[in-house]
């Protein structure tokens, strides 16, 4: 597992008093303010270390629930978020300044995870220890209302509804084996139905609604960026970033009930996150309309190493064709991911420690996939 910095759990202070919410709640946002020690840069995956942090926190407590949330079958009844206003120079690591305060967001997509955080706020930590940045906790807030499955299908529906989505962090869907950086409607409420249908105890057909999705749900306008970004443990994802709007043709709006369900999952939508890997800070959503920047900005360290794993993984795959199936894929990704690190100067340790392997396996993956650079027909 990463390496996590604990740290005394005892009351913290704040500017504001700790929030609470009902017992009931199965959905909420809490947004925590957090501010450096001292200037320093983040790493490329920092992210897995946000999601170790999150996950040991709820081990210290509850270990049944921590065990669940990392090795649980179903959906991530959770989310994070990465750290909001971080700056990037070219070539460079994101950038912390000691002045300024960060924000991070972590729902909750289920009862027992909300219980779990509300009673996580009755003795809160002080701090969050981020590799080479420690982070003081400096405030909580509640982003996302506390609400509970119910509630989300009683939102007034208009006469002709739109949905407005803005996806804050890259976003992406999976499709054959591939990445779709697109928010094409059926991918969008198919990702946000899973969710729901996981959590809410109350099961919607899957095949008829996204059926109706694919007949009855257009795109008014967007606004929208592709990028090749790092996510997860191993591997890069092609994302997209920018905004959507939603409308219904005249024939979907015949169907009310699927109508309450639109409007109802557009809702849920910041709460639970759009397409995958959302607990590792992608897929971050907001209803209403972000203004997107003309021009991509310079390439960060960050977008360096994406493209390297991507790279690479596309080599390792060819190479690797004769073996066939997931594992083959899986180890092409590995040592992509393991050797980008490695050339960007991370040590063996800290990547055998985010990607949970064994050191000497991490160092003889270097070696295996310096050796098939070298030499592409073994």
């Amino acid at each position: 597992m990463p390496r996590v910095t604990r740290t005394p759990r005892k009351q913290q202070q704040v500017n504001s008093p700790i929030p609470t919410w009902p017992d009931d709640t199965e959905i909420i946002g809490l947004a925590l303010e957090l501010q450096p020690r001292q200037d320093c840069s983040l790493y490329a995956q920092y992210t897995i270390g946000l999601h170790a942090w999150f996950l040991d926190q709820v081990r210290q407590t509850n270990p049944e629930l921590s065990a669940y949330l990392h090795d649980g079958e179903s959906e991530k009844p959770f989310t994070i978020s990465g750290l909001s206003d971080t700056f990037s120079s070219q070539g460079h690591s994101p950038q912390l300044q000691a002045e300024r305060t960060y924000r991070w967001v972590v729902t909750a997509l289920s009862k027992p995870v909300a219980a779990w955080m509300r009673g996580w706020l009755q003795n809160p930590p002080l701090e969050i220890g981020l590799r080479n940045a420690p982070l003081q906790i400096r405030n909580w807030t509640i982003v996302h209302p506390a609400m509970t499955y119910a509630q989300l299908p009683q939102t007034p529906v208009s006469d002709s509804p739109t949905l407005t989505l803005s996806f804050e962090s890259p976003t992406s869907f999976r499709r054959k084996g591939h990445h779709l950086p697109l928010p094409w409607p059926t991918n969008v409420f198919h990702s946000y139905l899973r969710r729901w249908n996981d959590f809410s105890g109350e099961e919607i057909d899957q095949e008829e609604f996204l059926n109706w999705v694919d007949e009855s749900v257009v795109i008014v306008r967007h606004h929208l960026q592709s990028m090749k970004v790092v996510a997860g443990k191993r591997g890069s994802v092609t994302g997209f970033t920018g905004a959507i709007e939603f409308g219904l043709s005249r024939q979907g709006l015949q169907d009310q009930e699927f109508v309450q369900l639109f409007v109802a999952l557009g809702e849920y939508a910041p709460y639970c996150g759009t397409g995958h890997k959302t607990t590792f800070g992608l897929g971050q959503t907001r209803l209403g309309w972000s203004a997107v920047p003309d021009t991509l900005p310079l390439p960060t360290r960050h977008d360096l190493l994406a493209q390297r794993i991507a790279e690479l993984t596309e080599q390792f795959t060819a190479q690797r064709k004769r073996t066939g199936g997931n594992r083959a894929t899986d180890i092409a990704e590995t040592w992509a991911t393991v050797l980008a690190r490695r050339e960007l100067g991370e040590s063996l340790q800290d990547i055998a420690q985010d990607l949970e392997l064994n050191y000497e396996t991490t160092k003889t993956y270097v070696k295996l996939a310096r050796r098939a650079l070298k030499d592409p027909s073994r």
